[in-house]
């Protein structure tokens, strides 16, 4: 992995991180490069005031944008930003991320689309219409309790309410992120068979789709085997997940979804834009190995087809 950046450096994929758990991931990622034969550069926090100064300069080319960190810090933006003026492949612009992120357009999208989701209710935000446009009894199409969601400030269950019971959490909700629209949600209770609750994480990358198990009260993975697909008949969960990227436009990002005691399919979680990449194996709630060097490969190969065209890798 090299940090520095060199006056006229050119390469076939930067990597832009700003967590230190994605280390790993990246790893993978500049492993299966360097197998296919390309060149990478990784920008972090101790490098990019550096690589942003050589991009200005036109001393810094790539063909390809794998960028984990455009809302970091100004400088992170500032590179994507440039390396879209130069018409880098960015993987993914921010302002895409934005608009797939907000759960309230989301939820607008995918049910015009037919799929299922809980039922919700979707609240302005505190600073646009400070009294509620709803009175208790809207609230029992959700059932007790019913779960509250922001809309926008996302990333490990932040302003998450999973527990609320009436308007009084929503008040409460709504005045700790003001600016943000949000959500009242039915919580769904997924299907329970072989000791199983059958709750989904899939991950779509570049046109690849990989699905796990994911308990949402334990929030551990375990894989899910071709066969248990087929024994459970869960190969619709691909097709969803498939669906969610053609309406949320976004080329990598999980999802969750469950499948209820009806055998519906429901979105639960919409778009994950900045999925949790960390290796099982080194994090108990971290994503089964297996599916982590699918995901670096597929990033890997899809820089080598850019670059060469489709087939090549």
């Amino acid at each position: 992995m090299s940090l520095p950046v060199k006056r006229g450096s050119a390469c076939d994929l930067v990597l832009a991180l700003d967590w230190e758990y994605d280390w790993d991931f990246v790893r993978l990622i500049e492993s299966f490069a360097r197998e296919m034969g390309l060149a990478t550069m990784v920008v972090c926090h101790l490098n990019v005031g550096e690589a942003l100064r050589s991009l200005r300069r036109d001393e810094l080319r790539s063909r390809v944008l794998f960028d984990r960190a455009s809302g970091a810090t100004p400088d992170f933006l500032s590179f994507q930003a440039l390396a879209l003026e130069r018409e880098w492949d960015v993987i993914e612009p921010v302002g895409k991320l934005r608009w797939a992120s907000d759960k309230a357009t989301m939820h607008l999208e995918l049910i015009a689309r037919g799929l299922h989701t809980p039922y919700t209710i979707i609240l302005p935000a505190y600073e646009t219409e400070r009294e509620l446009p709803i009175e208790d009894g809207d609230l029992a199409p959700l059932g007790t309790p019913f779960v509250i969601k922001p809309a926008n400030t996302t990333g490990g269950s932040v302003g998450v309410v999973p527990d609320a019971r009436g308007l009084d959490d929503a008040r409460k909700a709504r005045r700790l992120y003001p600016r943000d629209k949000y959500l009242l949600q039915e919580r769904i209770v997924p299907e329970e068979r072989d000791g199983r609750r059958f709750w989904f994480r899939g991950f779509y990358v570049l046109g690849d789709i990989f699905c796990a198990w994911w308990d949402d009260l334990t929030h551990l993975y375990a894989e899910l085997p071709p066969e248990e697909v087929g024994h459970y008949g869960l190969a619709p969960l691909f097709a969803v997940v498939r669906a969610v990227a053609d309406i949320s436009g976004l080329r990598f990002f999980s999802t969750e979804i469950a499948r209820d005691a009806e055998g519906r399919f429901l979105i639960v979680d919409y778009v994950n834009e900045n999925c949790d990449m960390r290796l099982q194996s080194l994090a108990g709630d971290g994503v089964p190995d297996a599916i982590v060097r699918r995901v670096a490969r597929r990033i890997a190969a899809y820089t080598f087809e850019t670059i060469y065209g489709r087939g090549s890798a």
